[in-house]
């Protein structure tokens, strides 16, 4: 069992330096510069329940896109288009692509999409599609990408499980959707901001394990900002 945890904290050490490495070079090539843009710069944060805020005492307020919006300033419109229990996997419970958060998100047009979705998938009735979740997972970035403002996509790795609830699983988020993000990134191009090491070692953010509270919420504000404006 020691051995087997210590394999698991290796693995995703390796994967955190991945994802530091591929942020970097997103840094150069694909941070927002406002004076690029004559227009609001629009921001649509595509999520599950940990961008909607569930479980945060005052959820209106300290989501982490209200507190990424009041960060960035008058320059940026920051949308939350978080879906509690949504699955990035089209044939998932609970779909994030049947959802009107998802037809909301595209008609929004947005300039920058920031795309957090993974953690529900691991539930077992949803992760035996786990070899479909690539694939959906690229035409989601696909569908933003044609839409008219050409926005510029960020992917996040899941956050943490602190306890394994509802069906949502620590090991298939760590051998099974992170990989498959960081390789797709790879492949497409396209940076990811690290949420799970953010909010690595921060059970006591996490009150029923699976939901950050609003310090959870404002650490990950700030590293999506950090990688928007290139920081």
């Amino acid at each position: 069992m020691k051995k087997l945890i210590f394999l698991q904290a290796v693995i995703v050490s390796l994967l955190a330096v991945a994802a530091g490495c591929m942020t970097t070079g997103a840094r150069r090539g694909q941070a927002v510069a406002p004076a690029d843009y004559d227009e609001t710069i629009r921001v649509a944060c595509v999520g599950d329940s940990i961008t909607f805020g569930a479980g945060i005492k005052d959820r209106k307020n300290d989501n982490y896109p209200v507190v990424l919006g009041r960060s960035l300033g008058e320059r940026f419109e920051v949308r939350n288009f978080g879906v509690s229990g949504a699955t990035l996997l089209k044939d998932g419970d609970f779909s994030y692509w049947k959802t009107p958060a998802f037809k909301a998100a595209t008609g929004f047009d947005p300039h920058v999409v920031v795309i957090k979705l993974g953690t529900n998938d691991t539930k077992p009735q949803n992760w035996k599609h786990a070899d479909e979740y690539t694939a959906d997972y690229e035409a989601m970035i696909d569908h933003f990408a044609a839409l008219p403002a050409k926005p510029k996509i960020w992917l996040c790795s899941p956050a943490p499980v602190y306890q394994t609830r509802w069906g949502i699983s620590e090991k298939s988020v760590v051998e099974g959707v992170i990989p498959k993000v960081q390789a797709l990134a790879r492949r497409k191009g396209l940076p990811v901001i690290d949420l799970y090491a953010v909010l690595s070692d921060k059970q006591e953010m996490f009150p029923d394990k699976i939901h950050p509270n609003a310090a959870g919420a404002k650490l990950m504000a700030e590293a999506v900002e950090a990688a928007i404006l290139g920081k």
